[in-house]
């Protein structure tokens, strides 16, 4: 029985905004690989983009423009999260906005991500844990026994959450429904599915013991 053997790498951005298209920025950033049902590996670290850090940002992250103004630029932090990336599975709590920002800056510098799937945690978490009260990230890790070990809405503290959640989901679906290997493919199987489906496309899954 295994649980990500291959692995899957949460990530989280902090940002100016909540859009590339609309010249928002990324500031900080977490990658976390997660192997084996643990975390092995991390990229943090904050960005400068040149980007003016609006106040409610400032209070809602605590980062500063003074803290992204000495940050490393984005042309050398873009190019070595994609190498820590590379082809793995990418995960993140509301992954379409992570992911937006990943590939939007990359496109600045001429580059592409490589990441072979897509998993997002929020949706994954409405499926198989269908009827809690709510699904953001601080919410949803109280109700499932997961604490934050640092303030939330930085970019690290929010990956190793969102991590924690992921394989939580993963070792359910292995306790529960008997699913032998979880990996990213089923994961994306699952985010594609309403959640009345998940219980009978999992008892009906190859890799059941």
């Amino acid at each position: 029985m295994h649980v990500f053997d291959k692995p899957i790498v949460m990530i989280d951005f902090e940002t100016t905004g909540l859009s590339p298209d609309m010249g928002d920025r990324i500031t900080e950033v977490a990658a976390l690989r997660i192997e084996g049902g643990q975390i092995t590996d991390r990229y943090v670290t904050l960005i400068n983009c040149n980007a003016r850090i609006p106040s409610f940002i400032t209070g809602l992250t605590g980062i500063t423009q003074a803290m992204v103004d000495h940050a490393p630029p984005v042309a050398e932090v873009v190019p070595q999260l994609l190498d820590f990336i590379g082809s793995d599975a990418l995960s993140a709590h509301n992954a379409s906005f992570d992911e937006k920002f990943l590939r939007a800056e990359s496109a600045r510098l001429n580059l592409a991500p490589a990441h072979e799937a897509l998993v997002c945690s929020l949706k994954l978490s409405r499926r198989v844990f269908p009827g809690l009260s709510s699904y953001k990230l601080g919410l949803l890790s109280s109700q499932l026994g997961i604490a934050f070990k640092s303030a939330a809405h930085r970019a690290e503290s929010d990956a190793e959450v969102a991590a924690q959640v992921l394989i939580h989901i993963g070792r359910h679906l292995r306790s529960n429904y008997g699913i032998a290997d979880v990996d990213a493919g089923l994961l994306v199987a699952l985010n594609k599915l309403a959640a009345a489906k998940v219980p009978q496309f999992l008892h009906k899954h190859p890799s059941r013991r």
